[in-house]
């Protein structure tokens, strides 16, 4: 009886090591095999529903932004960065409470939110905006090299006077005036000569020959 015991003690044993490594494949075997009808179903509903939340939590920011409260804005957008990192929600969230850190001179929080975009934004246009942004940032930091590293990333034609421009205001402020006076010129080039922004530029330019 006890050589029984003990025998029928192993199998139990050896049953429990067995489902403890390969319980968990079974389950998810038995679940896709149950559910295989309906999974499609069940994914876009799924997704529907996050979609919804993603959507409410973004309304919920554009409110809290009018506020002008920063740190509601930041813990707002770090909800849809965490719970809804793949919808184009988290990255525009980002985007405003980068935003608003930098007007509130909270500079830590922008540089992580830009950072966060450059990751995993798969928009590229926002994309783009970040690399500016925080090119800018790390201007204000004197951090010349790395801005300019920045803006040495691609990016598409419409943002080429853009770069370029901010390209003239790093070298600028490094005192290299004959880069940035390239930089100006380029960037003039882009755009049409009725913008405000060219005469701004030609501004630039005009104060850098003086």
């Amino acid at each position: 009886m006890a050589a029984y015991d003990l025998e029928e003690q192993e199998k139990i044993d050896g049953l429990k090591s067995w489902w403890e490594e390969y319980g968990t494949l079974v389950i998810i075997i038995v679940t896709i095999f149950v559910t295989g009808i309906s999974g499609n179903k069940a994914w876009k509903y799924y997704q529907k529903q996050q979609s919804d939340q993603a959507v409410e939590l973004f309304i919920s920011l554009q409110g809290v932004s009018e506020a002008g409260d920063h740190k509601r804005i930041r813990d707002a957008a770090v909800l849809l960065r965490d719970g809804f990192p793949d919808s184009g929600y988290a990255s525009r969230a980002a985007l405003i409470s980068a935003r608003a850190s930098i007007d509130a001179k909270d500079i830590n929080n922008a540089r992580d939110q830009l950072e966060w975009i450059l990751i995993n934004t798969k928009e590229k246009e926002l994309k783009y905006i970040a690399q500016l942004r925080l090119a800018g940032l790390l201007l204000d930091e004197k951090k010349h090299d790395e801005a300019l590293k920045q803006l040495e990333n691609e990016h598409s034609e419409f943002f080429d006077s853009l770069y370029e421009d901010l390209k003239g205001d790093i070298y600028a402020d490094k005192g290299d005036d004959s880069e940035a006076l390239s930089a100006y010129k380029m960037a003039m080039s882009k755009i049409d000569k009725k913008e405000t922004r060219y005469k701004i530029i030609q501004m630039k330019i005009d104060a850098l020959n003086k």
